[in-house]
C-alpha cells in the first residue's frame, strides 16, 4: 500500500529514535543507581513487600516472579545496555522483525521497574516514556520507510500531552486564568535550574506574556498537528522551542525532553530514504492491529481530558499504553523546605551540635546555587518537595530514610550531596523542620552571595533515635 509509509520522514524517524534510545538510556542509569536505598531489599519502600500483595495483573512485573536487590541490578544495568546498542544504531544492522523485538525489549524491562516503583515511579513521563516506547517498536528501521499511522500516533501523544496541560491550567489554579502564575511558579517549582533565579526576577509583565503564549501553544498549536506541511512543522518547531524554555528554566526530569523528542517526529526535514522499499504485508497488518488497539484504549483518556474533573498524570491500563498527562494545575505562592538534621549529642536539645544534610539537587544551604540535572531524574529530591507540601505525601518512606541515616546506610547517603557524620560514626538523632524559603533580590545576592534566604516556620519531626535492633540486626 503507497499510503501506508512516508518516505520523507526517514530522518526525522532516526533523530527521534536515537533520542528516544539516550532517554531510555538515562531512565535506566537511574534506576541501576538510586534502587538500593528506594525500592531494594532493605531500602524505604522495598519491593518484595509490594509485590506480596500486588497482584500481578494489576502490576505486571519480572519481579513478581523474582526479586534480590543483585537481579534488579542485573536487570537495570541490562537495560542500559540494550539502550546503548539502540543509540549507536544496531536495530537498523537487524532484520525489521528483529529491530521490532530489540525495541520491545527496553519497554518490557522499563515497564517491569515502573510497575513496582510506587511512589518513586509515580510521575507522569514514567508513563510517557513507557507509551512512546511502545509505538516506538512499530516505527521500523532502515528495511521500510516509516509507518504514517505510527508517525501519526506519536502526533497523538504529543497532542495529549500539550492540550491536557493546557486544560489542566485553565480549569485549575485562577493564577493561569490571570496570567500571574510565572510571578511564582520559578520560585516554588519541584526542582529550580541554575538560571531559575534569574526567570523569577524577568519583568512580571514578561512573566503575563510567557503564560499567554504558554496557553496558544497548549490550547491552539496542538490541533495544528494534524494539518498538512509545512503547518504542522511550524507548530511542532514551536512547541521545541518552549519546552527548550521549560529546560533552562527548571528541573523537570526528561518531560521536556521527550516531549521535544515526539515533536521531532512530526518535523519534515525534506530528506527521503535513500532507498524507500514497500513494507512487508504482515508488517502493514501487525502496525493496523496496533494502531486500532491504541485508538480504542484512547477513549478513556480521552473522556478524562474532556471532562470538567479533569485528573493528572494516570494511566487506564497496567501497561502504560495509553495514558493522560497534565502539570501544574496548581501553582504554590509560598516555597517550603524539609531541612533534615542530625547531632552526636547525648541529649537532643535545640542548642545541641545539629548539623545539616545536603541534598544534591533541592535547595538546603542558602548559598548553593541550584544545579542543573534533568534529564536526570533525582527521585528522593522530588519527594522532599512533596514531603514539604505535606507530611502525609511522605507518611510511607519519611521514617525509612530518617532511619538509614541513624544508621549511616551506605546506600541512601550515596543519594545525598554530602553527609555531616564520618561513615563509623552515625548521629544519635535526626530530626526534621520546616522552613520557608525565597529567592534573594539582586541587591541581597550581591550582599550576601546568597540565593535564597529562609525562615524557621515549625518542627516538622521531632528528634528521632535508632531503636533496636537496627535494620542490620535483622
Amino acid at each position: 500500500m503507497d499510503w501506508f509509509t512516508a518516505p520523507d520522514y526517514w530522518l526525522g524517524r532516526l533523530l527521534f529514535q536515537r533520542s528516544l534510545a539516550v532517554i531510555y538510556l538515562v531512565a535506566f542509569l537511574g534506576a541501576a543507581l538510586q534502587f538500593r536505598a528506594l525500592l531494594g531489599e532493605r531500602g524505604m519502600l522495598p519491593i518484595p513487600r509490594f509485590v506480596a500483595r500486588m497482584p500481578w495483573r494489576r502490576s505486571p512485573s519480572v519481579f513478581h516472579l523474582h526479586y534480590s536487590d543483585r537481579f534488579f541490578a542485573a536487570w537495570a544495568w541490562a537495560g542500559c545496555a540494550v539502550s546503548a546498542a539502540l543509540v549507536a544504531g544496531v536495530d537498523s544492522l537487524l532484520p525489521l522483525w528483529g529491530g521490532m523485538l530489540l525495541w520491545l525489549v527496553p519497554w518490557v524491562m522499563y515497564l517491569s521497574i515502573v510497575n513496582v516503583g510506587q511512589t518513586w515511579y509515580s510521575f507522569g513521563w514514567e508513563s510517557l516514556l513507557l507509551e512512546v516506547g511502545f509505538l516506538a517498536v512499530f516505527l521500523g528501521n532502515d528495511e521500510v520507510a516509516p509507518p504514517i499511522v505510527v508517525l501519526f500516533l506519536l502526533r497523538w501523544v504529543l497532542f495529549r500531552v500539550e492540550f491536557g496541560a493546557g486544560l489542566i491550567k485553565l480549569r485549575g489554579d485562577e493564577c493561569w486564568r490571570k496570567l500571574t502564575c510565572l510571578y511564582h511558579h520559578h520560585e516554588t517549582q519541584p526542582m529550580p535550574g541554575p538560571l531559575s533565579w534569574f526567570f523569577h526576577h524577568l519583568p512580571k509583565p514578561l512573566h503575563r506574556v510567557e503564560v499567554a503564549a504558554n496557553h496558544v501553544t497548549q490550547l491552539v498549536v496542538p490541533f495544528l498537528l494534524f494539518t498538512p506541511q509545512p503547518v504542522a512543522t511550524a507548530a511542532a518547531s514551536l512547541m521545541i522551542l518552549t519546552q527548550l524554555w521549560l529546560v533552562l528554566s527548571g528541573n523537570f526530569s526528561w518531560l521536556n525532553w521527550i516531549t521535544i523528542v515526539l515533536a521531532l517526529s512530526a518535523v519534515d526535514l525534506g530528506t527521503g530514504a535513500p532507498d524507500a522499499p514497500g513494507a512487508p504485508l504482515w508488517y502493514e497488518i501487525v502496525v493496523l492491529a496496533m494502531t486500532a488497539l491504541v485508538l480504542w484504549l484512547s477513549y478513556h483518556p480521552v473522556r478524562n481530558m474532556i471532562s470538567p474533573r479533569q485528573v493528572m498524570n494516570r494511566s487506564f491500563d497496567p501497561l502504560h499504553l495509553v495514558n493522560t498527562y497534565g502539570a501544574f494545575g496548581s501553582v504554590s505562592r509560598v516555597r517550603y523546605e524539609v531541612i533534615v538534621e542530625g547531632t552526636a549529642d547525648e541529649v537532643p536539645r535545640e542548642d545541641a551540635g545539629w548539623l545539616e544534610y545536603e541534598f544534591r539537587g533541592k535547595p538546603g544551604d542558602p548559598r548553593r546555587w541550584p544545579r542543573q540535572y534533568a534529564p536526570y531524574h533525582l527521585r528522593l529530591d522530588w519527594l522532599m518537595w512533596f514531603a514539604a507540601l505535606s507530611p502525609a505525601y511522605a507518611h510511607p518512606w519519611f521514617g525509612g530514610l530518617v532511619e538509614r541515616l541513624l544508621e549511616n546506610d551506605r546506600d541512601t547517603l550515596r543519594l545525598l550531596r554530602r553527609s555531616p557524620f564520618p561513615a563509623d560514626a552515625p548521629p544519635r538523632f535526626v530530626r526534621a523542620r520546616l522552613f520557608r524559603y525565597r529567592y534573594t533580590t539582586w541587591r541581597e545576592l550581591r550582599a550576601t552571595g546568597a540565593c535564597w534566604e529562609r525562615t524557621y516556620v515549625r518542627e516538622f519531626m521531632p528528634p528521632t533515635r535508632l531503636a533496636v535492633p537496627t535494620l542490620r540486626d535483622r
